[in-house]
């Protein structure tokens, strides 16, 4: 069992399920309305303990998970949701070594996604505070090695991409409002076989995306939305949570054939 140590982070959970992401410490204290934890308590010792508060309110603690940390990061622009990010990983086939360009890398929660399946990525971004809030967030919860494998540049992707990449891109994700004047760059981008997947909120977009797309080089093309009902289970009691993550936005893909 590995122990926490300063610098690392901690999720608090209290006894109404609120989280609350902690960076541990020297000196350092968690506060809420119900008095404060030092992190001191928190540091040599494993997850999964409950810990007491001043004032005596509950909570345990626990390593966050990638899902934790997308939800509860800092953040600049509005992130790709865990819903959405797993399907993404699964049509785009991500795995260890392969090649990507992402664009609209916004505050890292698809790169961290795409880094922990062992990705490579060029990262493509408008803003310069958004690129660098994205590679503070990759370092801060998969560590400076990560950052080996992430090229994030300030740069606009409707305008083309890199010809240092021409064929040699395995995968290319767009969190984009027009991903569609993409697509005829990653038609010289990606290799013969390599998939594309756009995310984007409206229907309209995925509508224009797919007519970008409506061409002999592209085969396989989709668009699907991913929904997310919960369920209160409680004794004998069991039905659908009154609330749902419904729509969030709608993800596009396709493969490119050979020219």
């Amino acid at each position: 069992m590995t122990v926490f140590e300063y610098g690392d982070k901690a999720l608090l959970i209290d006894s109404k399920q609120r989280r609350y992401l902690v960076t541990l410490a020297e000196g350092g204290e968690f506060h809420s309305h119900a008095g404060f934890i030092p992190h001191a308590e928190i540091v040599g010792r494993g997850e999964g303990r409950r810990l007491e508060s001043t004032r005596g309110a509950r909570y345990i603690v626990l390593r966050p998970t990638l899902e934790d940390f997308v939800i509860e990061m800092p953040r600049g622009a509005q992130v790709i949701y865990p819903k959405d990010l797993a399907p993404i990983l699964m049509m785009a086939d991500i795995a260890p070594g392969v090649r990507v360009l992402e664009s609209g890398v916004g505050s890292g929660a698809m790169s961290m996604s795409l880094l922990r399946a062992g990705a490579q990525v060029t990262g493509y971004e408008l803003r310069q505070d958004f690129a660098d809030r994205a590679v503070a967030n990759v370092k801060s919860f998969l560590g400076a090695d990560a950052l080996d494998r992430y090229d994030v540049q300030v740069r606009d992707c409707y305008e083309g991409i890199d010809s240092s990449l021409a064929g040699v891109i395995d995968r290319v994700v767009l969190d984009l409002p027009e991903p569609w004047h993409v697509v005829p760059h990653a038609e010289t981008a990606l290799r013969p076989g390599g998939i594309l997947v756009a995310y984007t909120p409206s229907i309209t977009q995925a509508a224009e995306t797919r007519r970008a797309m409506a061409n002999p080089r592209w085969t396989t093309t989709r668009t699907m939305e991913v929904l997310h009902r919960g369920w209160y289970i409680e004794g004998a009691a069991v039905r659908p949570d009154h609330r749902m993550v419904a729509h969030t936005g709608f993800l596009t893909a396709g493969r490119l054939l050979d020219a």
